[in-house]
């Protein structure tokens, strides 16, 4: 259910006028089940205020894992898949033992249905980037998305440093990866995958450009590599040409993700919002590490 604020007022006393049968206990525990999204953003505080143009939501499929007190939100959960809000500075996956999503998540789906689900990679984010991130629950489910892939959409926010000549482009290039584990642009050769990357610009911000980036491929650092290309590496991001004076939050979010439901084929579409401090550069707003 997905409703308009048409009045200033707390979330608490949106829901009593929401719910006017219901108990006051009642809407607390509404509150405390982490259902509750206002602007595609989980929200459990009883004072939140809320203003007319927010979108308020009660999102059902996210309950048993946002009780669970997972440290992400759960943006869509069904018995075939999981969506999590990833942050940044955490792996998608390991093969080294160090703590990743898919360990956290698999954890919890095990302890939930008794050992029958677990979280199976479909794709992934690199561990600098948040947003978005789907996981299969099954392994039948895992290889369905996969067959299907070519169908999904991804959208991201990238703030570049400096602009790009053209406000909207299409970058292409064969990638490769190198003994040091980065990633370059090289001319066609067998080893190299082909990899497009779209950019439309959103906004100036100071020195810097918000750009809205949508991917044919889903090649690894394929986002990062092609906006260095463009002399336009992510604010944050010393791996691909980023300034190195400060230490910064690589500036780059999955903010959008539509994909073909393994079981019933029906169009998925999850989005989050960008990250509180994206925009802004000051030390004091960075909290990666």
């Amino acid at each position: 259910m997905r409703t308009t604020v048409h009045k200033s007022a707390t979330l608490i006393e949106f829901l009593t006028e929401q719910y006017p049968d219901s108990p006051r206990a009642r809407v607390k525990k509404l509150l405390q089940s982490g259902t509750i999204r206002i602007n595609d953003k989980p929200v459990t505080l009883h004072s939140y205020p809320l203003k007319p143009g927010d979108v308020f939501e009660i999102n059902k499929q996210a309950g048993n894992a946002a009780r669970a007190g997972l440290p992400f939100p759960v943006l869509y959960e069904d018995q075939d898949v999981i969506v999590i809000d990833k942050p940044a500075g955490i792996s998608t996956s390991s093969t080294d033992g160090s703590l990743s999503i898919q360990e956290i998540l698999s954890v919890f789906l095990k302890s939930q249905s008794k050992g029958r689900f677990r979280a199976f990679v479909v794709h992934r984010l690199d561990k600098e980037v948040s947003g978005v991130l789907l996981f299969a629950k099954t392994h039948e489910s895992m290889e369905a998305l996969k067959e299907r892939w070519q169908e999904t959409e991804k959208y991201y926010y990238a703030l570049v440093e400096g602009m790009p000549k053209e406000a909207v482009g299409t970058i292409k290039s064969w990638l490769i990866e190198d003994r040091s584990q980065k990633v370059h642009s090289v001319t066609e050769r067998e080893e190299a995958k082909f990899s497009v990357t779209n950019y439309t610009t959103i906004k100036a911000v100071d020195k810097n450009t918000l750009l809205d980036i949508k991917t044919d491929t889903g090649r690894k650092n394929q986002i990062r590599v092609h906006l260095s290309d463009i002399g336009c590496p992510i604010v944050g991001d010393r791996k691909y040409g980023a300034s190195d004076e400060f230490k910064r939050r690589v500036r780059l979010h999955a903010y959008s993700l539509s994909f073909p439901h393994p079981v019933n084929g029906k169009t998925i579409n999850v989005r989050t919002p960008i990250p509180e401090g994206f925009l802004s550069l000051k030390l004091k707003d960075e909290k990666y590490k």
